[in-house]
């Protein structure tokens, strides 16, 4: 899986979290950068992910992502679920 797909796949996780349909993610796109995407909803975003590609990332990984390129770039480096 290419990068741009991962990044279009968490573009629609987010969108589906957060009702809005407008969101396009980057790789720089932070979290202060999405209205709505505050501690709680990202908690529920990568447990998104996670169910998504059948991962777990680390809570150490998860509490210092500083942008979306950082997911992107972790879900290779994931143990499997």
């Amino acid at each position: 899986m290419t990068e741009q797909q991962k990044l279009a796949t968490l573009t629609q996780i987010l969108r589906d979290l957060l009702g809005d349909d407008s969101i396009a993610l980057t790789m720089q796109t932070a979290r202060e950068d999405v209205p709505g995407w505050d501690s709680f909803n990202y908690i529920n975003f990568i447990v998104a992910v996670e169910s998504t590609y059948g991962i777990k990332f680390r809570i150490a990984d998860v509490e210092s992502f500083p942008n979306v390129g950082a997911i992107v770039n972790a879900i290779g480096d994931a143990r499997p679920r």
